[in-house]
């Protein structure tokens, strides 16, 4: 499998809600045709810098690791997750997280910085499941519209069961939530994108294909390394969380009742 350059690999994560008007500028075209076209040059690395969501946490991971933002190993820890992420300590995550935003992030129980404290890490799913409000509005009621948006916004993975034109079935693993706690259900099919007018965003993915999800778009193909990384920090970030709202989930994918170890 051909790896993509940094820069393209993050246009190929962001451009499915970037399409939908929720984070980056506003010309989303620009982005797709920079990933149709596996171009690489200043006017991209510009479009990623304003991606006020992610390019922080792009910067704050390649420092930690003496590296260029957009080096395709440094994306790739924070959309899937690999190695790099260990070299941000917690104490530097919460530290980013109080200069990085002029209002008190409380959440509750689930407070961004005292979960980065905990142990929490510069990933996608981090920002989603502790930053952004949704995880603490559940508890607010009803559930299901945050439930949508906290499980279309993280990075999900999944199997290509079949692909139709610019679409394709692929088997995940759905975000769950009762009494308090979030989990992941047991695998089902959902219909996702795979292109756009006629063209293939990313890859051409193909039944059996392990990929990743985003906004229902197939962001990459991954490997089974790549697979396990984003399942295993997918699982620990989840019981980072429910460790926070005071109920771990249980059935198997998280650890039960364990206090998530305490990092640097």
């Amino acid at each position: 499998m051909n790896r993509a350059s940094g820069p393209l690999l993050f246009a190929q994560y962001a451009y499915p809600p970037n399409a939908l008007g929720y984070c980056g500028p506003q010309d989303s075209d620009e982005l797709l045709e920079y990933a149709d076209s596996a171009v690489t040059d200043r006017g991209l690395v510009a479009i990623a810098q304003r991606f006020l969501g992610a390019w922080p946490y792009l910067s704050l991971i390649a420092a930690a690791n003496a590296r260029d933002p957009l080096d395709a190993d440094v994306v790739e820890a924070y959309w899937v997750g690999n190695r790099l992420l260990d070299n941000v300590p917690g104490s530097l995550l919460a530290a980013h997280l109080t200069d990085r935003f002029d209002r008190p992030l409380k959440h509750g129980a689930a407070d961004p910085v005292g979960l980065a404290m905990l142990g929490g890490r510069p990933h996608h799913n981090f920002h989603v499941f502790a930053v952004y409000p949704w995880t603490g509005l559940l508890r607010a009621g009803p559930a299901a519209d945050p439930l949508r948006v906290l499980d279309s916004c993280r990075i999900s993975w999944g199997t290509v069961v079949a692909v139709d034109n610019e679409a394709a079935d692929v088997s995940v693993r759905p975000l769950r939530y009762d009494n308090g706690r979030l989990w992941l259900g047991e695998p089902t099919v959902r219909r996702v994108q795979r292109g756009s007018r006629g063209r293939q965003l990313i890859h051409s993915a193909q039944p059996g294909d392990l990929v990743a999800v985003h906004w229902n778009w197939i962001c990459d193909v991954l490997t089974r390394a790549q697979v396990s990384a984003l399942r295993e920090t997918t699982a620990y970030l989840l019981t980072l969380v429910n460790y926070a709202l005071g109920r771990p989930a249980v059935g198997g994918v998280l650890e039960p009742a364990v206090r998530p170890a305490v990092v640097r």
